[in-house]
């Protein structure tokens, strides 16, 4: 029995440099018919000019995973912090954005 149990483990490798994360304030979500690309941001105030700096790519299965697994530690966060406080608008207005490359077509 304990080998089999051995067998669905998933042994995850994570090094020094991802473990330190990387910041960002601004998170972009695109989505096509089979893909969620979520683009990390980070803005500094005062600069019109900003990078992604991280870009993470998922099925629609998996971002669906994602929003579980998101609204589940938010819920956590909260019952132990208290609620999240969201200042401004709840949608709030972002400047247009150019990617710097070609405009993407389907």
């Amino acid at each position: 029995m304990s080998e089999d149990k051995n067998q669905n483990q998933l042994n995850i490798e994570l090094s020094e440099e991802v473990a330190q994360g990387t910041y960002s304030n601004l998170a972009i979500i695109t989505h096509s018919s089979s893909e969620f690309v979520l683009d990390f941001v980070r803005i500094m105030p005062g600069i019109p000019k900003a990078n992604v700096k991280s870009r993470v790519i998922l099925t629609p299965e998996h971002a669906k995973r994602l929003l579980m697994a998101l609204e589940d530690n938010v819920k956590k966060f909260e019952q132990q912090h208290g609620p999240i406080k969201v200042s401004g608008p709840s949608n709030p207005t972002i400047p247009p954005m150019n990617f710097g490359g070609p405009t993407a077509e389907a």
